[in-house]
């Protein structure tokens, strides 16, 4: 069976996530709970939760420690949305 790229749809962003979604997102994607990333951190559970639901602000240093735990660049936690089409 041979696969035609013509016949998908480029994947369109539905909607634009904030960065405490981003970052429950990447939590559960790696079937982290907020207690896990709280142990592999020194995060408390409680200052998770409030970034999570954008009740505080995660920050640059807290981005940089979030980001080593969970393996991505601190980027994608705090800049979910950002399109270079955008900016070029």
């Amino acid at each position: 069976m041979k696969i035609n790229k013509n016949d998908f749809v480029r994947a369109k962003v539905q909607r634009k996530l904030t960065p405490g979604e981003m970052l429950r997102t990447l939590r559960e994607l790696q079937e982290l709970t907020q207690q896990d990333l709280a142990k592999l951190t020194g995060i408390s559970q409680s200052n998770l939760s409030a970034m999570e639901t954008d009740a505080r602000q995660i920050g640059r240093e807290r981005a940089l420690v979030l980001a080593k735990a969970l393996k991505v660049h601190p980027a994608v936690i705090l800049f979910p949305d950002f399109d270079i089409n955008d900016v070029a």
